[in-house]
């Protein structure tokens, strides 16, 4: 009996070709058999007309060493998703751009299927254009004997501009992500420079601080990762930030515990867990001689799939967003980071949870930096 079955094979950049399978005799079941492997190794192959529509990608800062770990993910497909086509779009500054060449030429030679196209560029208003998605990575960082308001006034204007890049440019329904220090600052910065974009459109990375916290946990049951959920990092992306393990739940052969059962250790959860997390970006430095890269990248990876794809029933994430109108007692008008849940691209403040005396401190304490550092960073801002 013969039959025709008719596929598209998807190749680097999008490009198609069509196959008839004639016959299936012996041969062809084999091939097919190949063609089925090659599928689920490549996610290369799919049925007609399945393809979606590329969506726009911009990552700034796209010389630097974070998004040189972060791109290759992106453009795999491990980030939007193995079926969504990319068109990635790099920004940086213009000195920067003989090292942008170099990093399209290995984004080219990787071959990706899901990238359609790879725009660099030092222009805003060809990043900034019709995106769907921005992560801002770039940032003025703090040198040696740098005043920290001296910092955020340099980053208020880097971030003044790209939130009315964003604002002039940039789709409505655009998603961002702050991921350049200081991020939350930065973040309530881009917002109110973008007035036409929803404040709830906007985020900033606390995501590497939550998989800190995670790890720490799992590595003291020794157990994986992936057996811990729901721990919570509240506030800023610094020192002052509050990893809280109170609603923390593990999975110790097959039963799930609170974190304090697990860990059997109050002292330590209280104490040098907390001071771990808040200072790992230090220690990390003092080590590498140079900051965060790869965990950055994964952290990014994470809370952007989050965006797209939302979070698990029953489990939730942390991120810096918007606090007005939380039920937390902290400030309006600040990007703080609160644990969310994530359902049609749009995240919710998980309200009602417990919070004792311990933590409501620290929560009011890395409110009060963030209170301090957005009072700074408007009379720069001018609004």
């Amino acid at each position: 009996m013969k039959t025709t079955t008719t596929w598209i094979l998807k190749l680097p950049f999008g490009d198609c070709k069509c196959r008839n399978q004639k016959s299936l005799n012996t041969s062809d079941l084999w091939l097919e058999r190949q063609v089925g492997e090659t599928e689920k190794r490549e996610g290369r192959l799919a049925c007609l007309g399945s393809m979606a529509e590329p969506i726009r990608v911009l990552v700034t800062g796209a010389a630097g060493q974070i998004a040189y770990s972060l791109l290759f993910s992106i453009a795999k497909g491990d980030v939007f998703g193995q079926d969504q086509p990319i068109i990635l779009l790099l920004l940086d500054i213009t000195p920067m751009l003989p090292v942008l060449e170099g990093v399209v030429m290995e984004l080219q030679d990787c071959a990706l299927p899901l990238l359609k196209e790879i725009i660099p560029t030092d222009k805003e208003e060809v990043a900034f254009k019709d995106l769907d998605a921005a992560i801002l990575v770039g940032s003025m960082p703090r040198k040696e004997g740098m005043e920290r308001k001296d910092l955020l006034k340099a980053n208020v204007a880097i971030f003044k501009s790209q939130g009315a890049a964003l604002d002039k440019y940039a789709k409505k329904t655009v998603k961002v992500l702050v991921v350049g220090n200081p991020a939350n600052t930065n973040c309530l910065v881009a917002a109110k420079s973008a007035p036409s974009i929803p404040k709830e459109n906007f985020s900033c990375l606390t995501r590497l601080d939550h998989n800190r916290a995670r790890s720490q946990v799992a590595m003291r049951c020794g157990i994986p990762a992936t057996q811990v959920k729901n721990v919570i990092i509240w506030g800023n992306h610094s020192s002052t930030q509050y990893p809280d393990v109170h609603h923390c739940k593990v999975n110790m052969s097959g039963s799930e515990l609170t974190c304090f059962d697990a860990i059997k250790d109050d002292d330590w959860l209280k104490g040098d867990f907390i001071t771990t997390v808040q200072q790992r970006g230090a220690a990390v430095i003092k080590a590498r001689k140079l900051s965060s890269a790869m965990s950055a990248a994964k952290a990014i990876c994470d809370h952007m799939r989050d965006i797209w794809s939302g979070t698990h029933e029953g489990e939730f994430t942390s991120m810096g967003v918007y606090s007005t109108g939380n039920s937390y007692g902290v400030p309006e008008d600040l990007i703080y980071s609160f644990p969310v849940q994530i359902q049609n691209k749009t995240w919710k403040i998980v309200d009602s949870l417990a919070i004792n005396d311990f933590s409501k401190s620290k929560m009011d304490a890395t409110a009060a930096e963030l209170v301090e550092e957005r009072d700074t960073a408007v009379t720069f801002l001018g609004v």
